[in-house]
């Protein structure tokens, strides 16, 4: 059984997190500038067996996609025909940054490193895959 992969997808940079062997938990987060992201997740895909990559889908408050929604998808069709076998699904975004940010300062980590940019990235995409696996393994 291979592990999931998800990213939340910036023009900037990337957050990835990956899953643990059983798909129950996520374990590796990390952050991937984006114009390396491919060759990371080629890297990623055979190295750590990922079955499948799940996208941040970033919506509005009314369900329509918001205007980064079409970089995500650019890059997703580049993705699909690069690994065609590799499943790829859609979890919802939405308030994954405030999610991070709070979780964060709960978790008591100064300030100076909330503001890092990339640690909200990581934990963004950490937040998306663990809600995924959670509603893939019937937990919500």
């Amino acid at each position: 059984m291979g592990r999931y992969l998800a990213i939340d997808y910036g023009s900037k940079r990337c957050g990835i997190a990956i899953s643990d062997p059983t798909r129950m938990i996520t374990g590796t987060v990390k952050t991937v500038p984006s114009h390396e992201l491919m060759n990371y997740l080629g890297d990623c895909i055979s190295r750590d067996e990922i079955d499948c990559v799940v996208f941040g889908k970033p919506l509005k408050n009314d369900n329509t996609p918001s205007d980064s929604f079409l970089l995500v998808e650019r890059f997703v069709n580049a993705f699909k025909k690069r690994f065609p076998g590799i499943r790829i699904a859609w979890e919802d975004e939405r308030y994954s940054s405030k999610m991070a940010s709070r979780a964060m300062v709960e978790g008591g980590v100064k300030r100076s490193e909330r503001r890092k940019k990339e640690n909200i990235d990581s934990i963004s995409a950490a937040i998306i895959l663990q809600s995924f696996l959670d509603r893939e393994n019937n937990q919500v």
